[in-house]
């Protein structure tokens, strides 16, 4: 047994705060361990009505605002419905997750292993293998935008550079498609929560790169694997992620009060939760959330796959963090994407993988 992994399966978050560029006081389990967690059954997360911003007039703006920002500043994660997007495509975008996975023979796959492309480990990440500090359940893929034919693009993609299916790419250009002009609504309903100018990010999200995340569970108890978790438990460096709600249980996110949550969305349902980056500019007033996956209690599901499909809304390398006006004394200094995003991450990929100011940024 690999001692790093083995110890990943009983580490917790604590021995890795160092990395940390926003403030973040929990010191959690990065797995779940059996009769050693607090659980509040009883909290909600909320659910809030994304349409009322996107075909209401300004009067419902400011209520979506309003109830956006509670739940965000009372757990960093809400449950929007209302959002437009059709949950048929949602229901076919679990069935190409599976069948992407499971048509590229593994000797295919590691020929697109992650590495860093600009702040953003991208590509493929094996089982055991998402991170270096605990041995996921789970196989990971993350496509950015370069990745995909978005109009925009200034330059013809070859698919094959990323894809080793390329036929999958336009599946998956449906939905990114789809879900991305919900960045800017919902990035207005912050601001003006915070009291900011609702459109002071528009500019910055037009063409803004992104995070597809392809996370593919295969069932428990098919090897002969230790069960310590599917996903370890970490915060997303972000401004924020969209999650279609996943149909197996799993998420958990932790509470302010150092509860965890048992998180189940209805179908067609869009988990938001926020990331580090805007932490950082709200000057705390909105948690970057700590969240995992853990087995289903149901045994039944336990023999199930499960699929899951985060988009990450990012800002390019070289735009600058820094907190937003009107928010109090600065806990912060302003500092690059770049260096921040690899600084953070470096939790995960090791110490190189951090980035200085002065680097080059590419897209």
């Amino acid at each position: 047994m690999d001692e790093k992994k083995e110890h990943g399966r009983h580490a917790r978050s604590g021995e890795f705060a160092r990395y940390d560029q926003v403030d973040k006081v929990r010191d959690y389990r990065l797995a779940e361990a059996d009769g050693e967690e607090l659980f509040d059954d009883d909290f909600r997360v909320r659910t809030c009505d994304l349409g009322r911003s996107l075909r209401g007039d300004a009067a419902d703006r400011r209520r979506f605002a309003a109830e956006l920002g509670a739940a965000m500043e009372e757990i960093g994660f809400a449950i929007l419905v209302g959002h437009g997007v059709d949950p048929a495509l949602y229901s076919a975008a679990e069935q190409w997750v599976l069948d992407f996975f499971a048509g590229a023979a593994l000797e295919d796959k590691l020929r697109f292993r992650a590495a860093r492309h600009g702040s953003v480990s991208q590509g493929y990440f094996p089982l055991e293998e998402t991170s270096g500090i605990h041995p996921d359940l789970v196989e990971g893929w993350v496509f950015c935008r370069r990745a995909f034919a978005l109009a925009g693009r200034s330059a013809p993609l070859h698919a094959g550079e990323f894809w080793p299916l390329p036929e999958f790419e336009p599946h998956f250009r449906r939905l990114v498609e789809a879900q991305l002009p919900l960045f800017r609504p919902i990035m207005q309903a912050i601001l003006q929560h915070l009291g900011c100018d609702p459109r002071a990010f528009d500019r910055k999200l037009e063409g803004t790169n992104f995070g597809l995340r392809l996370n593919a569970y295969p069932p428990i108890g098919a090897d002969a694997r230790p069960v310590t978790g599917r996903l370890l438990g970490h915060e997303d460096v972000d401004l924020f992620t969209l999650l279609p709600a996943p149909r197996i249980e799993g998420l958990q996110v932790l509470s302010r009060a150092g509860k965890w949550v048992r998180l189940q969305a209805p179908p067609g349902s869009i988990v938001l939760n926020t990331g580090d980056y805007l932490q950082r500019i709200s000057n705390d007033v909105f948690p970057s959330t700590t969240h995992r996956v853990s087995p289903p209690r149901d045994a039944a599901l336990r023999s199930q796959p499960r699929v899951s499909f985060p988009l990450a809304a990012y800002l390019w390398e070289d735009e600058i963090l820094e907190v937003l006006p009107g928010l109090g004394p600065a806990k912060y200094e302003p500092i690059r994407v770049l260096t921040f995003h690899t600084r953070t991450t470096a939790k995960f990929y090791g110490d190189d993988y951090a980035v200085e100011d002065g680097a080059e940024t590419p897209r």
